[in-house]
């Protein structure tokens, strides 16, 4: 007879406390769930300006912390950014990504003039990249990153270097949109080469 009653108990202990740990959420008391309907502050304490939990309103003077004016326009400043620097974004990737070149090609007339003009002016040292002459731009194998692809400089004296195109990036954002480069850099650029 006392096994049948512990075996019981035990179902009973076992099913209470794997529902308390699978949900642990779960309210532990009816009046959590059901709090008494004549409860004066319903939706909004106005003294205060607290959010009822049950409410799925807000209080109209309640603000997040990026509403205002500075949050408008660094968004849309940000939007513009995207904008501007999208076009030559995505010609990169393509470039780098897609089986349209294969490793050790020269890009396009039109393609290298857009890297060129879009990017590689930009370089911090595009000087040093160019040299004695810019001959074309390449795509190819990272010499020790193999499993990266990026683009290089051919010289007219045969030689050849890579660019980072994230380096050309950040210096053409900063250049032309100053204050708020920074943190457009920081949100949007990955930081593999700085």
């Amino acid at each position: 007879m006392a096994a049948p009653l512990l075996r019981a108990f035990f179902h009973n202990y076992k099913r209470f406390t794997i529902g308390a740990v699978a949900s642990p959420h779960r309210p532990w008391c009816s009046a959590a769930i059901n709090p008494p309907p004549d409860k004066p502050n319903d939706k909004v304490n106005s003294v205060n300006n607290t959010l009822n939990p049950r409410s799925n309103e807000f209080p109209s003077s309640y603000l997040r912390l990026d509403d205002g004016p500075d949050y408008r326009k660094w968004k849309d400043k940000e939007d513009e950014i995207l904008t501007d620097i999208e076009p030559i974004v995505l010609l990169t990737k393509e470039i780098l990504h897609s089986e349209r070149y294969l490793d050790g090609a020269r890009l396009t007339v039109e393609d290298e003039k857009a890297i060129v003009e879009k990017l590689l002016a930009y370089h911090p040292h595009s000087d040093d990249k160019i040299g004695c002459g810019l001959e074309s731009i390449m795509v190819d194998r990272h010499p020790q990153f193999r499993h990266s692809r990026c683009l290089f400089v051919v010289r007219t004296d045969g030689g050849w270097i890579d660019f980072s195109y994230q380096k050309c990036l950040r210096e053409y954002i900063r250049e032309k949109y100053p204050t708020h480069a920074e943190k457009f850099i920081r949100e949007h650029l990955k930081r593999g080469s700085s």
